[in-house]
């Protein structure tokens, strides 16, 4: 990258998904770019995406894969830099992808090379990139009231920055600033709350935030059900507060994960329960009915061992017929049947919490969207103050959605800083 001098057109805090898209775009434009980076290495949440694969984006994306206060809200972003914008780029460097379950778009080989495609972008574009920085303080330089009457700061520098690099105290100054720090989660890979404290400081709102993408745990009886079957994975839905979602559950040692539990956990709330569907493609009611119709001396817990794993449906017997395990099942009436299909259709289930922020792979909630351009991305009220990506009140579900809104609220924001 080419040396930084004091003063830049734009400075982005943050060398993430988005504030590398926002970088090499601006500069595209003949902005002067600097990203500050406070981890010893860039795109480290990137790498890690996906199992080292990273799922990208998705073939299939909507408004109503993302969760906002204001659901509308994503909508124009997500038009302007769309899914096969960012396939078109990912094309054009060569690199082998695959389409996986719910339309998902991962790297064939590793997403050191989607990183390596942002770095190339952004050293092409002649941007600047510095890690290891601590911003100390913002300060705003001027009035930044952003009517039109205004617009003539456009020409000044309108923030300083103070920071730390190494040993070494820095100042800078910009006309645009943009916050893409990301958020709370996964703190080991540089998630942290700086975002909320910049938006703080110019009076932006916040909206609630907490753990999102996330496993759930257990204090009651079933977390030695689940310490038991760690390992399990089986296909079920899950279902909570109006939200449903097909694919697999993984038991652990502290609860329930696995992609469905993930998607689930951005709509649960601590008190909620969540209802799972063992048998998603069987009325278990009606078949185990007929079950006893054609195995009337079979065990019960034999005849679902056809259908769900061994080490499941003991544990299941323990719950809803421990009293029953020897009867065959002639001896069970209908209604006793019908109740245990009803329960394998809709087992209820009370997490006591989620695992937080530590293994989230999002953070709900951040920079209420009723104070940023959906079209910019800049602050309604603050000229030259952007924000992008996580730190923003946007979510989407698991599948390369939050990746695919790093892209277009990066790209939103580069046209414009």
């Amino acid at each position: 990258m080419k040396s930084s001098s004091k003063n830049y057109d734009v400075i982005i805090l943050g060398a993430g998904a988005s504030g590398l898209l926002c970088a090499f775009t601006a500069a595209q434009l003949g902005r002067r770019v600097l990203v500050l980076e406070k981890a010893n290495k860039i795109g480290k949440k990137i790498l890690m995406s996906g199992g080292g694969r990273c799922n990208f984006t998705n073939h299939f994306v909507e408004a109503d894969n993302f969760i906002s206060a204001n659901p509308h809200f994503c909508k124009a972003a997500l038009t302007r830099y769309s899914q096969w914008d960012f396939i078109a780029m990912v094309e054009r460097y060569g690199i082998e992808y695959e389409e996986r379950l719910h339309s998902q778009l991962f790297c064939k080989n590793s997403a050191k090379e989607i990183l390596a495609m942002l770095l190339a972008e952004c050293e092409s574009a002649g941007v600047d990139i510095k890690t290891d920085c601590d911003i100390n303080s913002i300060k705003s330089l001027a009035s930044n009231d952003s009517s039109d009457s205004n617009k003539t700061q456009n020409q000044h520098n309108r923030y300083r920055l103070h920071f730390t690099q190494a040993s070494s105290k820095l100042s800078i100054e910009c006309q645009s600033l943009v916050v893409a720090t990301g958020a709370l989660s996964i703190p080991s890979l540089g998630g942290s709350g700086l975002g909320y404290d910049i938006a703080k400081q110019f009076s932006l709102a916040l909206t609630e935030r907490q753990a999102g993408l996330v496993p759930f745990m257990f204090s009651d009886a079933m977390k030695p059900v689940c310490e038991r079957l760690a390992g399990l994975a089986l296909e079920v839905v899950v279902s909570c507060n109006g939200r449903e979602f097909t694919e697999n559950i993984l038991f652990t040692h502290r609860g329930i994960s696995g992609p469905v539990i993930l998607q689930i956990s951005n709509y649960w709330s601590p008190g909620d329960e969540v209802a799972i569907n063992l048998m998603p493609h069987l009325d278990a009611a009606k078949w185990l009915l007929e079950a006893k119709q054609q195995h009337a001396k079979s065990l019960l817990k034999t005849v679902l061992s056809h259908k769900l794993s061994k080490a499941l449906v003991n544990e299941l017997q323990t719950l809803w017929w421990a009293g029953s395990s020897n009867l065959a099942l002639a001896e069970f009436n209908d209604k006793q049947l019908i109740t245990i299909g009803e329960h394998i259709n809709n087992w209820i289930l009370k997490p006591s919490a989620t695992e937080g922020y530590r293994t989230a792979e999002v953070t709900l909630g951040g920079v209420d969207t009723d104070g940023i351009s959906s079209k910019t991305m800049e602050a309604k009220q603050q000229a030259g103050l952007y924000f992008i990506g996580e730190v923003l009140d946007v979510t989407g579900h698991l599948g390369g959605f939050n990746f695919q809104w790093a892209w277009s609220s990066g790209y939103s924001a580069g046209l414009f800083v």
